[in-house]
This record gives C-alpha cells, structure tokens and sequence, in this order.
C-alpha cells in the first residue's frame, strides 16, 4: 500500500499478546500523539516529520486500529478504560516518565486526558485538535449519524461491511482542503475488511451518553478534574466546520482554560492537521519553542 508522507517503520509492543504498533522518531523531549477514530498514527505523519529533527515523537495505533493487531472480543475489550491502560503502558515501556508533550485529537483527547489524570505530574504542555475532555455538552444533541452507528444493526453493517465510518470521515472531514484519493486511500487502508474494522465501530458504541455506559464514570472523572492541568500551556487549534466537536465543545475548552492559547479556522473541518497543515505546524513549532521544559 503506497501511505503518501509516511515513510515510518513502526516498532511492536505486546500487550497480552496483542501486538501495539508505535512510531518513535527522533530525540529529545519527548512528544506524544495520540490519534482518535477512525484514524492512525497516519494522521500525525507531517508533524512527525516536522518535530523528529528536535523531539522525540512517539505515536502509538490504538490496538485494532492502523498497524496494530486487531483482535475479536474475545481477545481485547474495546473500551476507554483499556486505551488508557494501554497508553500507561507504551509510555513505561518506552521509558518515557517525565516532561511529556501532549498532542491529542478526537477520541484520542479523552484518552490521552485520562492518561493526564492519572499521572498530571507528567504533563508539562497540551497540544489540543478538535478533542473533547468532557462529556456531550448539555447544548449539543448527540449527532444522529453517530447515533445510527452506536444503536442500531444497520450502522454495525455500514461500518463493518463497507468501512462507511472511515470512508465518510476521509471525505468530510477536510472542508478547506479536500484530502486527495490516495490520502483517502491511506487513511482507510488498515480498514480492509469485517474483522479489520471492529475497533472503528467499538469506538463509537463506546461513547458514554448517560450514567451507566461503561465509560462514563472515567469522561465524567476527567471532566471534573481536568483543571488540574489549569497551569500546564496549551495550545488549541480547532477546525470550526466540525460537526462534531464543534463550537459546543470549544466553549468548554475556553471555559476551562481561557489563558490557553486559542487558534480557530473558520473554513476548516475535523481532521485539522490535514485541512490547515501549513498554519497548524508552525503554530505548534512556535508553541513548543516558547514553553521550553527547563
């Protein structure tokens, strides 16, 4: 498969005997991506290209997801909880204890949040992009084409026999730039059949909406404590034409955190890094060389 931009060999971390891929470029402070659905570690391959000479870039595929394995249920429980728990892990294991950047987007927010909460002490900078740290706000319905993917038995048959989430998402989601096919082709390439495509699926029917589901004790946890990080600099670039996190979410952000640094794009959509590229990367080039770790 031609991935346009990504000329990475991924290195494998084994977790009960699933296979984690991961990308580790460069040297020196370390920065970690961390991507949402139905994304890969493709998804940050220009920001890695951009920060190696001066980082060290370490960007996992969520198992299930790029080039990770991707296990059935009976092997690896979809769930916010063991994301985090997998993330905790890649970071032990690479050695990674201190001075974390972190680069978060789309579910990849919650989680590397999560990951936050757990070790706030580690977080000394916070790159956000069209994430949540929060739950479905109380002024945003939850999008009905989610809703059709989480609850109902056609949304399994589009997601799982046509890669309708990653095609869709590969189509949309860039409103300025308009992603060409053999990016679009990138970006669902690991998606490449029924079973290949369960964690695309498992990601959206593991939203929390109400008491109950089994993530929402952790997105309510990291909701009431995400301050913690008040003092941590941020920045936040956020693509205006996202119909999913979108202006309802990014109140919540300057809510919390209005002394963070905050860049919108009016004509831009969810995948960020793919539609304001040339804006986004030095904004974050700029960021991390005005908040040095000392």
């Amino acid at each position: 498969m031609n991935l346009p931009d990504y000329p990475f060999v991924g290195k494998p971390f084994n977790i009960d005997g699933v296979k984690m891929n991961y990308l580790d470029e460069g040297v020196g402070d370390p920065v970690v991506m961390v991507h949402g659905n139905p994304s890969w570690s493709y998804y940050y391959r220009h920001l890695v290209l951009a920060l190696r000479g001066t980082h060290r870039c370490i960007v996992p595929d969520h198992i299930g997801c790029g080039y990770s394995d991707k296990p059935g249920d009976d092997r690896y429980d979809y769930t916010l909880e063991r994301r985090v728990d997998n993330l905790e892990a890649l970071l032990d294991h690479c050695g990674v204890e201190g001075r974390i950047t972190l680069v978060v987007h789309d579910w990849g927010g919650m989680i590397g949040l999560a990951f936050a909460m757990r070790k706030p002490e580690r977080i000394k900078r916070l790159v956000v992009l069209n994430t949540s740290a929060f739950l479905l706000p109380d002024t945003k319905p939850f999008p009905w084409p989610l809703w059709i993917v989480r609850n109902t038995l056609a949304g399994t048959l589009m997601v799982r026999g046509f890669n309708a989430f990653s095609r869709i998402a590969a189509t949309v989601c860039c409103t300025r730039n308009p992603m060409p096919k053999p990016v679009r082709d990138a970006y669902c390439s690991p998606y490449n059949s029924w079973d290949n495509r369960i964690a695309t699926l498992r990601f959206v029917q593991d939203i929390p909406l109400r008491p109950g589901d089994r993530s929402y004790a952790i997105v309510k946890h990291v909701q009431e404590n995400v301050q913690q990080l008040t003092g941590v600099p941020m920045l936040v670039c956020w693509g205006l034409r996202d119909f999913v996190f979108d202006k309802h979410f990014l109140a919540l952000w300057e809510k919390h955190f209005p002394n963070a640094e905050f860049h919108r794009f009016d004509d831009c959509g969810h995948y960020i890094l793919e539609d304001a590229r040339d804006e986004v990367i030095p904004l974050i080039e700029k960021f991390l060389d005005a908040h040095p770790l000392t």
